[in-house]
């Protein structure tokens, strides 16, 4: 089908754990100012928006890795593409939710010659060679804010205000303190049902890549919005170091859909397989 595992990997990674529900149950014991601003960012990412951003850094499986992406409200669409830049997963695999259908590319063609794989509405598809793809669960994992998980910042100890910065042009302030999982997953014991199994899914991918604390940096501007957040660990297979920056809130997000040229129409596919 043309999709390499490696790179759509961590596509899943990037966007699997930012479905947490901003703010925390309970905080840890850092400073209670900085609990309550981190809170705010992260109750304010609960908020829909239009917003590009980017990403950079490495994961403990796949080393160095970039990307970018694009979220738009009204339509919904999104765009997330991201590239492997090293290692056997070398490559760029890509994303699109375009009125209401999920695009999967990558820039290694399959056997047919195609980029592209047109999986149709939202839920659950049955490939030709009988591997089922739950396209609602990937669909679920693009449409998220990533800039959600700063309010997992709130459970560590060592919370602090940490200087005033300029990101990408705003002046920004910063938040900075270290939590383990289990103190993440503490701290949101008292919250919603729904919320708890959102965390509960964010960090089991953090504890998939073996990585079992997380030092956090923040940095909210004026409005509360998260302009950029990193989060660092240390995994079975090494070093969790990744930045989000966000950009352009508010701003219209056109989506493309890809050429039908290039693309292969699942649903014609299992036509096929069933005749």
């Amino acid at each position: 089908m043309g999709v390499r595992v490696g790179v759509l990997g961590l596509s899943a990674l990037l966007v699997a754990g930012c479905a947490a529900a901003g703010g925390s149950g309970g905080g840890g014991g850092g400073d209670s100012a900085a609990a309550t601003a981190v809170t705010r960012a992260a109750e304010k990412a609960e908020q829909p928006v239009s917003l590009r951003y980017r990403m950079t850094g490495r994961t403990p499986e796949e080393g160095r890795i970039k990307a970018e992406a694009a979220m738009g409200i009204k339509p919904p669409a999104m765009s997330l593409k991201s590239t492997v830049l090293s290692g056997p997963d070398k490559g760029t695999g890509e994303f699109r939710l375009v009125g209401g259908v999920l695009y999967v590319g990558s820039d290694e063609a399959g056997e047919d010659g195609k980029h592209w794989i047109r999986f149709g509405a939202p839920g659950s598809s049955d490939t030709p060679s009988g591997i089922k793809v739950d396209t609602g669960t990937m669909v679920d994992r693009v449409r998220n804010n990533p800039s959600h998980e700063g309010g997992f910042l709130a459970a560590a100890d060592d919370l602090k205000k940490a200087g005033s910065e300029t990101v990408a042009g705003v002046r920004t302030t910063r938040y900075t303190g270290t939590a383990t999982v289990d103190d993440i997953r503490a701290a949101y014991r008292d919250e919603d049902k729904s919320v708890r199994q959102r965390t509960e899914k964010s960090l089991a991918q953090y504890e998939k890549q073996g990585v079992d604390e997380l030092t956090m940096d923040l940095w909210t501007d004026a409005e509360d919005r998260t302009r950029q957040l990193r989060v660092q660990g240390f995994g079975r297979h090494g070093e969790l170091d990744l930045t989000i920056t966000f950009l352009d809130f508010g701003k219209p997000v056109t989506v493309q859909a890809p050429p039908a040229s290039d693309t292969l129409d699942m649903a014609e596919e299992l036509k096929k397989a069933r005749d």
